[in-house]
């Protein structure tokens, strides 16, 4: 009785998943101990799919083993790499569609790591399902077995009808539609009840639980018939139309089974006519599938069992107890019992299921910590901009009040020793040549980092320009993702490196600009000391000024002033070495919440560690303030005091500008530097950009070249048209003579105007003599109509070589078997015409010409040579 449905396996291409995989973490992770290990995790990985894809499962739980570590692992690798980045294609073939004779079956390559789970879950399904089918249910272990993997089928089908629209975003493959998948998940749910109803039966259990769970099966099994007649698309598998009439006959038996058990309890109740009723019932039931299905399932064991059980309690009741036989819609309704349901798909599926990448975070969490990088750069790059700019207004402040060199340059002849200072520590820092090869280095460093983008945006017009042009061309065959969609996000960063670049320019003019005000006075502190004491003007201002109150208070001023600089340079670098760590945190809240409030953790982290340092900066800030008003107070009253004459002006005034120049070369060499720190770092990842793009290019070229080649052989298997009709002439297969072909009409060109004529009756064939008995073999095959006249002694003239006055066709070779044999008629060939040849119109001695041409009304289909043009012949 038990005829049990499996359903058939996926089959997939091979993938590469090694080569992708390895170059995101070459690139991604930095050389070491984590990416050897990460590496060696994908050639695993890799390993695991060809052991779970690649080669035929037997019908074992160790080979569903197989599957469940391989779709546990792809649940486990899905959020840990940029799948949709790697352009890593999987394609799967239709379960159940076996192919046409003018196409293959059909098949979907989808760029998608869900879509591998899908299908890699429609597998296990189907290897459950065909597990099940295997077990010996003639003991409890195999029935418990096979209730098992029937639950396990219906609940991996039940769950790729739940997610399959939502993790593709693409039309799916009729096997896995949500129609198809929700169909075998019932189908396997009744199969599972149905083992039950078996096990209840063996381990012979009351007749009432037997009958509502035989019950619930036949409910189950309608359940599920219903769904393949709904399902418009469904019954043109043959794998379906298989099944349809197996759900059908199990509905009618678990019916049958049910009454007949529920019978037994009528039995025990003492209504005998209730239970002569509803064993005629299971007798019409399996009557019914004995007449209708009888070649899918065995009803024989049912069968006899009911016609015993009938015909004793008719004889029972017939004799002795004489009750009312009811009718079948007066019976009670028999109770169900349902105690099966499709197992949940809850990852891990294997209890051995380890982790390859355990270590490495998710791209969830690889993303908020680059964002989280980007803020704590922001915070720490504005802060120490902030002490950097009010490092430059005060060495501005100080420069153009000569301080502290006026204070110095008390004496009015010798350089102060302030610059003498500067003038040695821009000596030390390479002085102006250093400056200039600096600034003529950054336009090559830019041109190589443009060069390397325009080349890298260039590979991606490129393809794009090819994609759209396949797509204009084969219109809805080409259907994968149009390359415009799928790089808009390397366009996108791609912009934003020409942006970057464009800003660096500007800066990068900027400090040229600065270079070309300050260059002349700082070629001038570059000097020795002699030359640069040389140009400075000379003066004598009051010698009263010395030790004076306001020169010891400008002093102590400038001094503090100092103290704040120092204190600064240590608080930027105590705030560049601040350091921490996000995983932890980003990868609980994942966990916890399953998502990532990046914002306000990353907020509240850095607010802890450089609140402190924010303070900080904002107090050196606010003494610098005041110390600068109070500089500017005390330098007012120091000028008041001072003589003023142009001799000391002027020498004020070069004093400013070398001061200011050497401030200016310090941040100017300070720019440049990091300009040219800049443009190394971008070309790395520029390339590694460029490396991306050609990786990305590289497989939509491969995938492209898969299409074409698909493309090829289905135009190439299509019909050129799905019928023509055949010319009456071609498929009339009688002759006038003993079976010959019928010569194709020709229009014969005469020598000179006559009458037409009737051909002649046919001459009989040629009495054979022992000279010519060699070749009897081969004239024996030659048609009546074409046998050759009598021999003769005067055979027919040939015609000349050169110059002939009637079309011919193309050479034919003449057996020289006996004598008088003279070339026959050309036989019609129905291609000859594909090759524009002639043919020889033949004319036997005394005998007229074949018919002519046809009348003007019905041309000839075939062209026809003019009479005068000389024939083709193949050139050899």
């Amino acid at each position: 009785m038990a005829t049990f449905i499996s359903v058939p396996l996926k089959k997939t291409s091979e993938v590469d998943l090694l080569k992708p995989l390895s170059k995101f973490i070459t690139s991604a992770y930095p050389a070491g101990e984590e990416q050897a290990e990460y590496l060696r995790a994908v050639d695993e990985l890799n390993k695991l799919r060809k052991s779970a894809l690649g080669r035929p499962l037997d019908k074992h739980e160790s080979s569903l083993e197989i599957l469940l570590r391989y779709y546990d692992q792809l649940c486990a690798v899905e959020p840990k790499f940029p799948f949709p980045e790697l352009c890593l294609t999987f394609t799967w073939k239709d379960a159940f569609d076996k192919g046409s004779l003018f196409g293959g079956s059909v098949k979907l390559a989808l760029a998608s790591v869900g879509y591998e789970k899908t299908c890699v879950l429609f597998n296990i399904g189907a290897l459950a399902s065909q597990i099940a089918s295997e077990q010996n249910l003639d003991n409890d272990e195999g029935l418990k077995a096979s209730a098992k993997f029937y639950q396990m089928a219906s609940g991996a089908f039940a769950h790729i009808k739940d997610t399959v629209l939502s993790s593709l975003n693409h039309e799916p493959t009729m096997d896995i539609s949500p129609e198809t998948v929700g169909t075998l998940s019932q189908i396997m749910l009744s199969q599972a009840q149905e083992v039950f109803v078996l096990k209840a039966t063996a381990d012979k259990m009351k007749d009432a639980i037997i009958a509502k769970l035989a019950n619930q099966a036949a409910d189950f099994y309608g359940d599920a018939f219903k769904q393949c007649q709904l399902k418009e698309n469904l019954p043109k598998y043959f794998y379906f139309q298989e099944v349809l009439p197996v759900l059908a006959a199990k509905h009618c038996m678990m019916q049958a089974n049910a009454e007949l058990h529920q019978s037994a309890v009528a039995n025990q109740k003492k209504r005998f006519g209730e239970e002569i009723a509803r064993l005629q019932h299971a007798t019409e039931l399996v009557k019914t599938v004995a007449s209708r299905y009888d070649e899918y399932v065995n009803i024989k064991d049912l069968s006899d069992k009911i016609s015993r059980a009938l015909t004793a309690a008719k004889k029972d009741n017939d004799f002795i107890y004489h009750d009312r036989v009811p009718e079948v819609k007066d019976l009670e309704h028999i109770g169900k019992a349902a105690l099966v349901k499709a197992t949940a798909i809850q990852v891990p599926l294997s209890q051995k299921f380890t982790d390859l990448f355990e270590k490495m975070v998710p791209m969830q969490v690889q993303q908020s910590l680059s964002i989280a990088s980007s803020r704590k750069a922001d915070l720490v790059n504005r802060l120490v901009g902030k002490l950097r700019e009010a490092t430059n207004l005060c060495n501005g402040v100080l420069a153009s009040l000569n301080l502290p060199a006026a204070l110095e340059d008390l004496s009015g002849d010798s350089v102060p020793q302030s610059i003498l200072e500067k003038s040695r520590a821009v000596v030390q820092q390479g002085g102006l040549h250093s400056i200039e090869q600096l600034i003529k280095d950054l336009p090559e460093l830019l041109q190589r980092n443009r060069e390397i983008l325009d080349e890298s945006l260039k590979m991606l017009d490129d393809e794009e320009t090819t994609d759209n042009e396949l797509r204009a061309k084969f219109s809805q065959r080409w259907n994968r993702t149009p390359s415009g969609d799928l790089y808009k996000p390397l366009r996108a960063e791609g912009s934003n490196f020409r942006n970057v670049l464009d800003k660096a320019v500007q800066a990068d003019q900027v400090v040229r600009e600065r270079y070309n005000t300050h260059c002349e006075m700082i070629a001038l502190l570059c000097k020795p000391e002699s030359e640069l004491c040389a140009a400075i003007p000379s003066a004598n201002p009051a010698n009263t000024l010395q030790g004076s109150e306001v020169v010891n208070v400008l002093k102590a001023q400038l001094q503090q002033l100092d103290e704040v600089k120092r204190n600064r340079e240590v608080l930027e670098e105590e705030i560049k070495a601040v350091t921490f760590d996000m995983t932890t945190k980003f990868l609980t809240a994942l966990a916890q919440d399953g998502a990532i409030n990046e914002e306000a953790l990353s907020t509240t982290e850095l607010d802890t560690r450089y609140g402190a340092h924010t303070q900080r900066v904002k107090q050196n800030l606010c003494a610098q303030d005041d110390l600068l008003a109070q500089v500017q107070t005390s330098h007012q009253e120091f000028a008041t005091l001072k003589q003023s004459n142009a001799e000391a002006n002027n020498r004020e005034e070069v004093l400013k500008k070398l001061a200011s120049a050497h401030d200016s070369y310090v941040e100017i060499s300070s720019n440049l530097k990091e300009g040219t720190k800049f443009y190394n770092d971008l070309t790395e990842i520029l390339l590694r950009f460029q490396n991306k793009c050609s990786d990305i290019v590289f497989a939509r070229k491969t995938e492209r070249d898969e299409l074409l080649k698909e493309l090829q052989q289905s135009i190439a298997r299509e019909p050129s048209a799905p019928s023509f009709n055949v010319p009456a002439y071609q498929s009339n297969t009688s002759s006038p003579a003993a079976g010959g072909p019928t010569p194709a009409p020709r229009t014969v060109f005469p020598l000179q105007p006559q009458a037409k004529a009737q051909p002649p009756a046919r001459p009989p064939p040629p009495n054979f003599t022992s000279q010519a008995a060699s070749s009897s073999t081969i004239n024996s095959q030659t048609p009546a109509s074409q046998a050759p006249p009598p021999a003769s002694s005067n055979p027919p003239p040939v015609a000349p070589p050169t110059g002939p006055s009637q079309a011919q066709g193309p050479p034919y070779p003449t057996y020289q078997g006996y004598p008088g044999f003279c070339q026959m008629p050309v036989a019609y060939n129905p291609y000859v015409y594909g090759y524009n040849m002639p043919f020889m119109a033949y004319q036997g001695q005394g005998q007229a010409g074949y018919p002519g041409a046809p009348p003007a009304q019905q041309p000839y289909p075939y062209p026809q040579q003019p009479p005068q043009q000389q024939p083709f012949y193949p050139q050899q």
